[in-house]
């Protein structure tokens, strides 16, 4: 196993909810900037929500705004991704990522650590 270890994802219906976890225990996660991306098939990878490193420092991918949630616990070394909502194109294959460089919006420019991908399938 990598430095972050990624639970959650399956099957859901249309409408129906799920949380993506992200384990990073070996990091001192509050010196990163973390992150969540997701490809579909045939499709680029895309920044679905960041978090930088100081409050208030956070990107929503436009069509998930107001119906996901990033946040991060670094005493625990936990990352999280809460998806309500959900509708068939937020199926894709979900990644969380960890850097030490971010982009210009708080997102972590994916040189560093990388989850292993859960998927995330939503039936209509």
């Amino acid at each position: 196993q990598g430095p972050l270890v990624q639970s959650g994802g399956g099957l859901v219906q249309a409408g129906g909810s799920l949380r993506l976890s992200c384990a990073a225990s070996a990091l001192t996660l509050n010196f990163y900037s973390v992150g969540w991306f997701r490809q579909a098939p045939g499709k680029e990878r895309e920044a679905v929500s960041c978090l930088g490193m100081d409050v208030g420092e956070t990107y929503y991918l436009d069509s998930v705004k107001g119906r996901f949630t990033i946040s991060r616990d670094n005493a625990k070394k936990m990352i999280y991704l809460q998806m309500n909502r959900l509708k068939p194109d937020d199926t894709a294959v979900y990644f969380c990522a960890a850097d030490r460089g971010y982009d210009g919006r708080h997102c972590p420019l994916g040189n560093d650590f990388w989850g292993q991908g859960t998927q995330v399938t939503v039936s209509s």
